[in-house]
């Protein structure tokens, strides 16, 4: 009877039978087909940190696209996270194959009694192939991917291969990705230096990522940080003692705390001291060459060459100085191999994100250079070979005919200044004399000046006008560096940079610098623009920029005050330093700090510039300066006039003061070239300004 019943049932349910029995082996076919044919998709690239150091290795920036995340080898996690990253997630990862149905169903049937999701059912390996292969929306097929994918990826790869890319793929919170990133977002410190507390709350941010992050809602961090150290426990990996030790430990709190409170992980070090500025110029010249999302998303290790101590120091003379209600300042400094060891472009990155050292490119206007093109116009004369004990008259003013257009050209020192008889460009040079530089140019040619200041490092547009020995065009602080820096290399000009290295994060070497150097003075002319120089800074126009040291430099002051500089270097080291409003037009320098008629290059620029000298190179053999005993070439003019060498040259001493300082001379200009016609050598009598040529507005030099 009985048989006859299970027969009658097992007839009668037969279509059903035939039906489930027909539809598990087609799954199990499926199943079959998927993990046979079913290809395994390229591994998604994910998104890692750039790294930026100074040229000492010291940690400059990080440059972060849309993840935060540094990769790290295994060998580089502490066995107490992977504890408990896989006793709270997978405990059994090492002995399934990729998918364990048991822990699936067991997951299953909590959900179901609680009510909501709180087990997770899928593997180490399932997550990582969600991650990195078959993406998050939810779908049956997604999750028959995933499974068929897992088991493909343990054929593939060894349980600490998957466990590596697991624990550098999956999000922590704060932006972070992996467990490196997490480390220093969450504890400040690298993933090697984490211990049971903190392995404890990363391996329970895992499943909440947000909600579970202590500053938000410590109650649930400390239940998930329970949570992962009651599966640590059962794992038997800790005792119940180390557990109990653990749990102890508060959440949020100072220092001694699991997570320190008000942590600082900066994106860009020394914000402070301005180093955003040359972030942003490292990052667009890496854009250029490799693309935005190789560069924010790539893991480049890039090497800079700023030096943080000098921009610490390069920062601190500026901006320590000028206070609020100042003028704004710039400074560049270029090493002897054209490296930019410090770049100060402005007060505060956050107000302002024009770039004042880069003029035009930095996102603001260019700065007339005043006085500081006269030894462009130097270096052109000795390297026509003519002497620079050339001598020439040097009135209070002088008009060269035609120069303007046709019209005369009129060029007045400043407040009168007049020299008794003629001066040699050694002197001219030292005391910035207008009226001897103007008669200089007019001989030599304007187009002349232009081709010597574009060979020597300006890239600005310049106007081959009568005018430009006096610094009428637009440039920047970098350029002026870069030219100066070529009197400082001894004629040979290299080309200025701001990275040393890049390399992938796995080591590869993708550049080294080679900046591109060419020869534009002799070394014997050289070292005859560095002895001129030196004396501006001996006892010229520019001695509140001594440091103790060998050093040569000009000054600079534009039309009505709007621009001060000071430009000068050792043998190994150049600094450009401008101060000025970024509002030219509209505001001058003609009280600051109570100094009258207004701020000259021989004054603040040389303090700021003394000031950043004296600390940059501390503990640094500078070198010194080839000596010159003679003075050879063609005269120029129809004077030459020999120059006694003081025994002072030698010996500079260190001042800290300005107020030796001379006065600044104001020029009329006017067009390219003329003859010469002295019309006042008194000293004190009125003074005529006037302009670039076919302008009416006052240009100063000095």
């Amino acid at each position: 009877m009985r048989a006859r019943t299970r027969r009658s049932w097992a007839w009668r349910y037969r279509r059903l039978l035939f039906l489930v029995g027909l539809l598990t082996v087609t799954a199990v076919g499926g199943a079959a087909y998927l993990l046979v044919r079913l290809p395994l998709p390229p591994e998604r690239v994910t998104a890692e940190t750039t790294f930026l150091s100074d040229a000492t290795g010291k940690p400059l920036a990080r440059l972060v696209g849309t993840e935060n995340r540094v990769k790290v080898p295994l060998a580089g996690v502490p066995n107490v996270v992977i504890d408990a990253v896989v006793a709270t997630e997978d405990h059994g990862f090492f002995s399934h194959g990729g998918v364990d149905p048991l822990g699936i169903l067991r997951a299953t049937l909590v959900d179901l009694r609680r009510g909501s999701s709180v087990e997770g059912g899928s593997t180490i390996t399932q997550q990582y192939v969600k991650n990195a292969y078959v993406g998050r929306r939810r779908t049956l097929w997604r999750k028959i991917r995933e499974a068929a994918l897992s088991v493909k990826v343990e054929r593939k790869l060894s349980k600490r291969q998957i466990l590596e890319r697991y624990l550098n793929t999956i999000y922590f919170g704060r932006g972070a990705y992996g467990v490196q990133s997490a480390s220093r977002a969450y504890f400040g410190r690298d993933v090697s230096d984490l211990g049971l507390p903190e392995a404890a709350y990363l391996a329970g941010l895992i499943r909440a990522p947000v909600t579970a992050d202590a500053e938000r809602d410590p109650r649930q961090a400390t239940a998930r940080r329970a949570r992962a150290l009651a599966a640590m426990e059962r794992a038997r990996v800790i005792t119940p003692a180390k557990r109990a030790e653990a749990e102890a430990r508060p959440l949020m709190g100072p220092a001694g705390y699991v997570i320190p409170s008000r942590l600082e992980d900066p994106v860009v070090s020394r914000a402070d001291k301005g180093t955003q500025y040359f972030v942003d110029v490292v990052r667009s010249e890496l854009i250029q060459r490799y693309g935005e999302p190789t560069v924010d998303g790539g893991g480049l290790r890039v090497t800079t060459t700023m030096d943080l101590g000098a921009q610490a120091a390069a920062y601190d003379a500026v901006y320590g100085y000028l206070k609020e209600g100042d003028p704004a300042g710039a400074l560049v400094a270029l090493d002897d191999q054209g490296g930019v060891k410090a770049m100060v472009g402005g007060r505060d990155y956050a107000r302002s994100k024009v770039n004042l050292a880069l003029g035009q490119e930095g996102g603001g206007s260019g700065r007339q250079a005043g006085s500081t093109f006269k030894p462009l116009l130097l270096a052109e004369t000795v390297k026509e070979g003519y002497t620079v004990e050339s001598a020439f008259p040097a009135p209070v003013r002088i008009t060269i005919p035609h120069a303007d257009n046709g019209n005369p050209y009129t060029i007045t020192n400043f407040e009168g200044e007049s020299f008794p008889g003629n001066l040699n460009l050694i002197d001219a040079t030292r005391d910035s004399v207008n009226t001897v530089y103007a008669q200089l140019q007019a001989i030599i040619g304007p187009p002349h000046l232009v081709d010597m200041a574009h060979a020597l490092g300006v890239r600005s547009r310049l106007e081959p006008n009568a005018s430009l020995v006096l610094g009428t065009s637009e440039v920047s602080a970098l350029e002026m560096a870069s030219a100066y820096s070529t009197f400082a290399d001894r004629g040979d000009h290299v080309d200025p940079h701001v990275i040393l290295e890049v390399r992938t994060a796995d080591g590869r070497v993708l550049e080294r610098a080679k900046p591109a150097h060419t020869r534009v003075l002799q070394t014997r002319e050289a070292d005859l623009v560095n002895f001129c120089l030196q004396q501006v800074v001996l006892r010229g126009t520019g001695t509140g920029a001594q440091i103790g040291r060998p050093l040569a430099g000009k000054t600079g002051t534009t039309s009505d005050y709007g621009d001060a500089w000071f430009i000068g270097y050792t043998p190994k080291l150049t600094a450009a330093v401008w101060m000025g409003y970024p509002e030219a037009s509209t505001h001058k320098m003609t009280d600051v700090r109570g100094i009258r008629p207004g701020v000259n290059g021989g004054s603040i620029p040389a303090e700021m510039f003394r000031r950043f000298m004296g600390a940059a190179l501390r503990g640094i053999d500078t070198g010194s300066f080839a000596p010159v005993s003679s003075f050879p070439g063609r005269v120029l003019s129809s004077d030459r006039l020999p120059f006694s060498i003081p025994t002072s040259t030698t010996t500079p001493t260190t001042s800290s003061t300005t107020s030796t300082t001379r006065p600044r001379a104001t020029t009329t200009t006017g067009g390219p070239t003329g003859g010469l016609r002295p019309t006042s050598t008194t000293t004190g009598g009125p003074t005529t300004t006037g302009a670039k040529p076919g302008s009416s507005t006052s240009t100063t030099a000095r």
